[in-house]
């Protein structure tokens, strides 16, 4: 039996290494890293699946990121999934669908209204993420962008999407926009986006 939890300050070092495993140590050194500089993960969407013995066998984190050029009137604030993973004695199991499926789940509850990723489109494309929506939006060099995807849980979220793909802290003070303890999208107007 898997149980799903949040990830806790003591899972890192497990979760890390199930990241290691899964995309070599190199893994931080990938153009998307660059958008978690200055943030830290949204921990009400950051999940692991624990085994029978209490062992991690997998994990999935989000994200805040920002999309347009600072300043912009019509940034747009999304999350940024990734990583995921699942151990190797563990896939072809459904975990890894399981942990998107219930993350995405929860972070619509939260009042996000849009979620990006860098991934291959077969695969993300069951759960609704698409090219299509952020052909606009470009990720930081080198990042293929027919690997950037996007999935809205809000219909017409990233309508407006164009422009770079920014680290959260990238403009922050620019902007009266914040991430409230229930790790919402709020902008200074207090609605949710």
């Amino acid at each position: 039996m898997t149980e799903f939890e949040h990830e806790q300050s003591e899972d890192r070092d497990a979760v890390e290494a199930l990241f290691d495993l899964a995309f070599a140590p190199g893994r931080s050194l990938l153009s998307s890293y660059r958008l978690r500089i200055g943030a830290e993960p949204v921990a009400d969407l950051c999940l692991i699946a624990r085994d029978e013995f209490g062992s991690i066998v997998g994990a999935i984190r989000y994200w805040p990121i920002r999309i347009g050029s600072p300043g912009d009137p019509d940034e747009v604030q999304a999350l940024l999934l990734g990583p995921v993973a699942v151990h190797p004695t563990r896939q072809s199991e459904g975990l890894g669908a399981r942990l998107i499926l219930s993350s995405l789940e929860k972070a619509a509850e939260l009042g996000w209204t849009a979620c990006l990723l860098v991934g291959d489109e077969p695969y993300y494309r069951r759960f609704g993420f698409r090219r299509a929506l952020v052909e606009r939006v470009a990720f930081p060099n080198p990042t293929n962008p027919k690997r950037v995807l996007g999935l809205e849980l809000v219909p017409g979220a990233l309508a407006r999407a164009k422009g770079p793909a920014r680290a959260w802290a990238d403009g922050a003070s620019e902007r009266a926009s914040t991430l409230n303890d229930a790790g919402r999208n709020t902008r200074s107007t207090g609605a949710e986006t």
